[in-house]
């Protein structure tokens, strides 16, 4: 999920550099979906991953 964020950030870069800037927009706009929902599943793992382990 990180991988996918940080593939979008890069490409919202390049076409901001290029010009392109409404697929920039949509770029960073699903860079920032795909980073929060990366968040929330990492801080729900480290919740509920370590519940089993005493």
């Amino acid at each position: 999920m990180l991988n996918y964020a940080i593939t979008f950030f890069v490409i919202a870069i390049i076409a901001a550099v290029l010009g392109f800037t409404s697929i920039a927009g949509s770029a960073i706009d699903i860079a920032k979906v795909l980073f929060f929902i990366f968040l929330i599943l990492a801080v729900l793992s480290f919740v509920f991953g370590r519940k089993g382990t005493v």
